[in-house]
């Protein structure tokens, strides 16, 4: 069940707020581009205001989405990604299933075998075992695999795991419009709301008329609103 989103105690309504909330974390917008697009909707807004609505509201919406999402497919794509944050690298790993849903992304200052069991162990913890794992050629991926779920299915090619590498481009779109992540903290909340808010409103390949891609966003900003409350 979704908990209740409160905004009380704050100026503006509630469907502006998860308005300026879903632009921010939808598309590849700053703050300020947000705060120049309320005012075409009557909304004088600074972006100083919009940073701490996403910071209190977006983590609270994004759990409500991830309540309502169903359950993945079973075949999961793993991959990681380089990440530099105040001159630190940190890794981006993820996890998606085969119709390119977001299961899981961890940031670790590691690419190893111990990386690799805390991503994959959280998978299967809040899933269950998958059919297969489709991953590059970073060993650390077999290692884990080997002492977590021995019989597993796992593939390892990176012609095979084309789905974990495109999931990373909308993040890289991101870092570069907001010029980097300050924080580790900071890049794991706002990826933890990107992927609930990208899997709702991101289209199947398979759902690609045009009616169906309006009933498709139709539901999801009915699901959107029931998230956020409004």
């Amino acid at each position: 069940m979704s908990m209740i989103v409160s905004y009380k105690r704050h100026r503006f309504p509630p469907g502006i707020i998860a308005h300026a909330v879903w632009l921010y974390v939808r598309f590849n917008l700053s703050l300020r581009e947000v705060e120049e697009i309320l005012p075409k909707r009557g909304i004088d807004v600074s972006y100083e205001t919009i940073r701490l609505w996403v910071a209190k509201f977006a983590p609270q919406i994004a759990r409500n989405l991830r309540r309502r999402q169903a359950p993945p497919g079973d075949v999961w794509h793993l991959g990681e990604v380089a990440v530099t944050i105040s001159g630190r690298k940190f890794w981006l790993w993820r996890a998606v299933d085969q119709e390119g849903i977001i299961l899981e992304k961890i940031l670790q200052s590691k690419r190893d075998k111990r990386a690799a069991k805390r991503l994959l162990k959280g998978l299967i913890k809040r899933f269950g075992l998958p059919k297969r794992i489709v991953t590059d050629k970073l060993r650390s991926y077999g290692a884990a695999r080997r002492e977590i779920a021995s019989g597993l299915e796992h593939r390892s090619h990176k012609g095979l795991n084309n789905r974990a590498e495109n999931s990373h481009l909308p993040f890289r779109k991101r870092e570069r419009c907001v010029r980097g992540f300050r924080s580790p903290c900071g890049l794991q909340r706002f990826v933890a709301c990107h992927s609930a808010t990208r899997n709702r409103f991101s289209i199947s390949a398979r759902r690609r008329s045009a009616i169906e891609t309006r009933y498709h966003r139709i539901e999801a900003f009915d699901a959107w609103k029931e998230a956020a409350s409004i």
